[in-house]
């Protein structure tokens, strides 16, 4: 995985009213934490951040006027609720070489085995622990043939190299659910008594 560069600006000025103000100039509010070092609260532009985040997990290389760089992952996103944009945002500090703990996609591939089953998808995503340079985009199952009454569990998840489950492996991931018989239609004509 690939570092965005964004730049951010440092905030002198806390509370909604600032928080507002930053929101009308297209920045977005942030602080950044982790490591032992105190908050830094900074002001990012809101559409260049809209875009990094529209990848999971991704690693951002903050450039902060006048206060160096950060290496951070998005920790916390809140959006408005009805317009959906980004309205402030929690970067963890990473290192590289560290490792963190992320929530990946989990992303299915083939077709099952014929005869109408049904994949029910019991976990979107899985909790892995992964360096920080290093975090996967999503987990792939292939589906490919299974049949009705088939489990697939965490540990049976084929993770990228470096990649570890932060998780139990006996967590259900997908399960095949066989075909519904349906019942028979009932006999229109009647019985004549």
């Amino acid at each position: 995985m690939s570092e965005i560069k964004l730049a951010a600006q440092v905030r002198e000025n806390f509370g909604k009213g600032s928080a507002r103000q930053a929101r009308r100039d297209a920045l977005t509010p942030a602080v950044i934490y982790g490591h032992g070092t105190a908050p830094k609260h900074v002001n990012v532009d809101a559409h260049a951040l809209q875009l990094a985040l529209r990848t999971p997990n991704v690693l951002l290389s903050l450039d902060i006027a006048g206060g160096g760089t950060e290496l951070v992952i998005p920790k916390a996103v809140q959006k408005h609720p009805l317009k959906r944009s980004i309205s402030h945002v929690d970067f963890l500090i990473v290192k590289k070489g560290e490792k963190v703990t992320v929530d990946v996609a989990i992303v299915t591939e083939g077709e099952l085995a014929a005869g109408g089953n049904m994949l029910e998808t019991l976990q979107n995503t899985i909790s892995v622990e992964a360096e920080a340079t290093h975090i996967p985009t999503e987990v792939t199952v292939s589906i490919a043939g299974l049949e009705a009454g088939t489990t697939i569990h965490a540990k049976d998840l084929v993770l990228p190299a470096g990649t570890t489950l932060a998780v139990d492996g006996d967590i259900a991931v997908l399960q095949v659910i066989g075909a519904q018989a349906e019942e028979p239609a009932a006999d229109a004509a009647g019985t004549e008594a």
